[in-house]
């Protein structure tokens, strides 16, 4: 362990519980942000470093090919062994990354880009790699994996799902094979003592969800079930078998930052005990029953923030429906709280686009990847309320048993670096939260993706059919065409129309998630439409065939944008990787939700526009856009802060009575 330390200290990162800790007392300061932006643009001298450590990689390259294969593994062990005294020097990461480079050519049939090079060099020194989509950064990623896991530190790749853990990990065993390392892959369902012989492994593949779960489930079994005499002995006594999971949290390498690090961190993990439901289910009828009668504006007004409030009219109702209910209803706050709480379950989560109802059960969707979350639930008695809404069984109040956020969580590794398609935007942030810079990697070769004008319509039937006449004619070309779409409803809406056509397609949603390798692969094929939610835009290729490539490649087609423009930067990202042409539109609604919810009275105007501006308007809906965005990330933003200031009050009361903080 100490020389793990040493070789991250090397780095001037930091060491322990991370920057976390000393950050998160502050608030985030506006100013600061636009200020980190401004500076993150100007030039520096990093750019003739990199050049320089190109150079000293290429330089190793012909001795290297001269070398047998049996001497590479001990070329590395040479190169690393003097990194324990210097850390991840750039001279000593060139060597390393060129004996891997070599080794990757000779046992996977691949070499490393340069560009791929400079990015696990942005790894190593704890910063995220901001690749373009499609150029191989989980290829990029073994050159950092091999260095760091070859110097004795665990290093977890952390991925979004546990079908591209098991890919990646798959592809690359190889490779880490021939080094002498180990390679583990913790999946949902693991039993207990596979997990733990997974982790052992010198290189863990694991989802996010998994890794953070196994973390909280260790200061559990280390915190709470054992007594102080039983800690020590154990920590003592090396041949005790040890409760926990983790073998430590040396070297975190996530993949698709900015989803884990940020859009997923709006809310805290938590592992929770199912408590016997006090409340009869018929209340929950009751509730949702009375929800549906209540009228809007009249009895009920919806924030900005997306919660319903009664109005004075509204409380007047509910107490005199409460009348005839009577049990719980005679209480004046158990009016105010379950009429509130159904009227969001009737009016503001909306089946097929915020959740959908499988198995018998309601299943949260992640508005940033469109998958299923099965083993989320919402607080407070909301999911209890939705399941009543929907008529599934209701399921009992949860009690918190342990719970961390995933910007406290990473904050504790002793490196923690990333790679994703997008990370530009919101780099301040990860900056403020993580310590955690940006660094764009150029492409390998030129972009040829060209982006068409943004076209949109008065009603969500006009945008529909748009896209579906636009889908057909691409596709009637020999091109391939893969529309994106935001929720399981919208996609499966635009299903029927290409079905009442006699269009064939593919769908992939939550609903399919299942058979997403299946479904990407397929869709590169000439004349195939692909309909998609966000998780198309995540994690895997699709592959054009020569005949596509040559009418024009990939176009996509946007008909909704995402409260993140990063979310729309990854959809638009399918089409035209690693130099293939393609091309790019957005085909949308004035009144979609991000329009109503964030710009409405600047969408009205926008719709009002005299004939005379017609010129403007293309730029003027850019701009739109773009602001409706900025409040969209702006509240979200709001949201990850709460949940920061939230975990530190959690933390606090557990130390006031004595629990344990790490």
């Amino acid at each position: 362990m100490s020389d793990i330390r040493t070789i991250v200290a090397g780095r001037g990162l930091a060491v322990g519980d991370g920057p976390y800790v000393e950050r998160a007392e502050l608030p985030f300061s506006r100013f600061e942000e636009i200020l980190r932006g401004w500076l993150a643009r100007l030039p520096t001298s990093d750019r003739r470093r990199s050049l320089g450590f190109l150079r000293h990689a290429a330089s190793h390259e012909e001795r290297l090919r001269s070398i047998d294969e049996a001497s590479l593994p001990g070329e590395l062990r040479r190169v690393v062994s003097g990194m324990r005294a210097l850390g991840f020097d750039d001279v000593a990461l060139a060597e390393a990354f060129a004996v891997v480079r070599e080794a990757s050519r000779r046992v996977l049939g691949m070499r490393h880009h340069d560009v791929q090079m400079l990015a696990s060099r942005t790894l190593l020194n704890g910063r995220i790699a901001e690749m373009a989509t499609g150029e191989g950064k989980t290829l990029a990623a073994t050159l950092a994996v091999c260095t760091a896991a070859a110097s004795g530190a665990a290093v977890h790749v952390v991925t979004v799902n546990d079908y591209l853990a098991e890919r990646d990990a798959e592809v690359n065993t190889p490779l880490y094979q021939f080094f002498g390392l180990s390679v583990g892959i913790v999946l949902e369902d693991m039993a207990l003592d596979e997990r733990r012989r997974q982790y052992a492994c010198d290189v863990v593949y694991v989802s996010n969800k998994e890794l953070t779960f196994d973390y909280l489930k260790d200061r559990i079994a280390l915190g709470g079930r054992l007594d102080a005499h039983e800690k020590l002995r154990r920590l003592h006594s090396p041949s005790s078998p040890s409760p926990a999971v983790l073998r430590g949290l040396h070297v975190a390498i996530v993949d698709e930052a900015d989803s884990v690090l940020i859009d997923e961190a709006r809310t805290p993990l938590i592992i929770s005990e199912t408590l016997p439901d006090d409340l009869d289910p018929a209340v929950y009828d009751q509730a949702i029953a009375l929800a549906r009668v209540l009228e809007e504006t009249r009895h009920y007004v919806v924030t900005k923030d997306r919660d319903a409030w009664l109005t004075p009219a509204g409380l007047e109702a509910v107490a005199g429906a409460a009348k005839e209910l009577g049990g719980i209803w005679n209480a004046t706050l158990w009016q105010r709280e379950l009429a509130q709480k159904a009227l969001s379950a009737v009016h503001l989560f909306r089946r097929d686009e915020h959740y959908i109802v499988a198995d018998n059960k309601v299943q949260i969707v992640d508005e940033f990847t469109g998958r299923a979350m099965p083993d989320r639930t919402w607080e407070r008695g909301l999911h209890q309320m939705i399941e009543a809404k929907e008529g599934t069984e209701i399921t009992g109040q949860r009690r918190t048993l342990s719970q961390i956020t995933y910007q406290r969580f990473f904050g504790k590794y002793l490196l923690l670096a990333g790679m994703t398609g997008t990370a530009k935007e919101i780099e301040p942030e990860l900056k403020r939260v993580y310590d955690l810079s940006v660094v764009r990697i150029p492409t390998n070769k030129p972009c040829r993706r060209i982006r068409l004008p943004d076209r949109v319509f008065a009603t969500g039937q006009e945008r529909w059919d748009e896209v579906v006449r636009r889908a057909c004619e691409v596709a009637g070309d020999g091109r391939s065409v893969l529309v994106g779409t935001r929720s399981v409803d919208a996609s499966e809406t635009l299903a029927r129309l290409l079905e009442q056509k006699g269009v064939p397609h593919a769908v992939l949603n939550a609903r399919q998630d299942q058979a997403e390798a299946e479904t990407v692969a397929e869709a590169g094929k000439p004349g195939r439409i692909t309909v998609a939610t966000n998780m198309a835009g995540r994690g895997t290729d699709i592959k054009l065939i020569d005949e596509v490539e040559a009418k024009g490649g990939l176009h996509v087609i946007l008909t909704e944008f995402h409260e993140s423009a990063r979310v729309d930067r990854q959809l638009f990202g399918r089409a035209a990787r690693q130099g293939d042409p393609g091309t790019v539109e957005a085909i949308v609604c004035i009144q979609d939700e991000l329009f109503r919810r964030y710009a409405r009275h600047a969408s009205a105007a926008f719709v009002r526009l005299p004939e005379r501006f017609s010129r403007l308007r293309p730029k003027l809906f850019r701009m739109l856009v773009w602001y409706a965005q900025w409040r969209a990330e702006s509240y979200n933003r709001k949201i990850r802060l709460d949940t920061i200031a939230r975990d530190r009050k959690w933390l606090h009361a557990l130390g006031f009575v004595g629990a344990s903080h790490k």
